[in-house]
C-alpha cells in the first residue's frame, strides 16, 4: 500500500480516526480532515508515531460549502495523486427535541454537511481521482434512510433530527447511484455502505442511542471497500457491512433521482452565487 495517497473527511473522531489511524500504519499518506487543529494534529502524531508516512492536516468546516470548496483546492496543493476519496464526515441525529439547524449557507445542516458537502468535493476532486484511475470513493452512509419529500426536501415542516438525518442519507446514496453510472469507464468507482448499527462513536453517545457495534467493526467493513479487489468493492452498489444489500426502494427510482440531481444542481449553484 505504499504511495497510495486516501483523503477522508471526518478523520480526527469515530470511525474516521480509526481509519486514518490503520491506513497510515501500513503505508498510506493519509490527508487528515477534521475541523479541530488541536485533534487533527493528534491523529497525525498518532500515524508518524507508529512509522507511517507524514500525514497532512487538512481543516475545513463542512457546514460552509465555500469552506469545502477551500478544501478541494488544498487537497490538489498537497498532493498530486488521490487514490481514494472517502466521505465520512456527517451530523448525526442530534438530541431529542432539537430545533432545526442551518449551515452557513442557510441549508438545513444535515442535508448540507451528510449529503451536499460530499457531493461538491467529490466534484472538485473528480479530475484527480480520474487522473489517478484506479481509484475509489467510498461514501459512508447508513441504514437510517428515509424517502425524500420533494415537496419539502429540507425538512422545513414538523422539523425532525432523526428525519433529517435519514433523509440526507438516503440522499447521498441516490447520489452514489448516480456518481457510478457518471464515473463508468473513467477507473473510478463510487460505493456506499452502512458501516455498522450505533457504533461506539461521540455521535451515537450524544443522541442517546444504545451502542451495539464497536468501530472496529464498521472499520473492517469500510476497509474491504478501500483497499479490497475492485471486483469485491463493485461500484454504485449499496453495502450493510461487509455485504451487498438494498437500500431504500427510493434509491433506485430513476424520476426521484433525476429530481434530486436537479435540486442538488440548484442548491449548490445558489451557495455559490452567495
Amino acid at each position: 500500500m505504499d504511495g497510495r495517497t486516501i483523503l477522508i473527511t471526518g478523520a480526527t473522531d469515530g470511525l474516521g480516526r480509526h481509519l486514518a489511524v490503520r491506513l497510515g500504519e501500513v503505508g498510506w499518506r493519509v490527508l487528515v480532515h477534521g475541523r479541530d487543529a488541536d485533534r487533527a494534529e493528534q491523529v497525525r502524531a498518532r500515524i508518524e508515531a507508529a512509522g507511517g508516512p507524514e500525514p497532512a492536516v487538512l481543516l475545513a468546516d463542512l457546514a460552509d460549502l465555500g469552506e469545502v470548496t477551500r478544501l478541494a483546492a488544498a487537497v490538489e496543493r498537497h498532493t498530486d495523486r488521490l487514490d481514494v476519496l472517502v466521505n465520512n464526515a456527517g451530523v448525526g441525529f442530534g438530541r431529542p427535541g432539537a430545533v432545526c439547524q442551518t449551515s452557513a449557507d442557510g441549508i438545513e445542516l444535515r442535508f448540507a454537511v451528510n449529503y451536499l458537502a460530499g457531493v461538491r468535493l467529490t466534484r472538485l476532486l473528480l479530475g484527480l481521482l480520474t487522473r489517478c484511475a484506479p481509484a475509489r470513493i467510498v461514501n459512508v452512509a447508513s441504514a437510517g434512510q428515509e424517502p425524500l419529500d420533494f415537496a419539502d426536501l429540507l425538512t422545513t415542516r414538523d422539523y425532525d433530527g432523526v428525519r433529517a438525518y435519514r433523509r440526507s442519507k438516503l440522499a447521498q446514496i441516490m447520489g452514489t447511484f448516480d456518481l457510478a453510472e457518471e464515473l463508468a469507464g473513467t477507473g473510478v468507482t463510487a460505493d456506499a455502505l452502512h458501516p455498522a448499527t450505533f457504533m461506539d462513536t461521540t455521535m451515537v453517545r450524544q443522541a442517546g442511542s444504545p451502542v451495539s457495534s464497536t468501530v472496529t467493526e464498521g472499520g473492517d467493513a469500510t476497509l474491504r471497500l478501500i483497499t479490497g479487489p475492485t471486483a469485491a468493492s463493485g461500484t454504485g452498489r449499496y453495502f450493510s457491512g461487509g455485504r451487498e444489500a438494498r437500500a431504500l426502494d427510493q434509491a433506485y427510482d430513476p424520476e426521484a433521482r433525476r429530481r434530486l440531481r436537479q435540486a442538488t444542481d440548484e442548491l449548490l449553484a445558489a451557495s455559490t452565487r452567495s
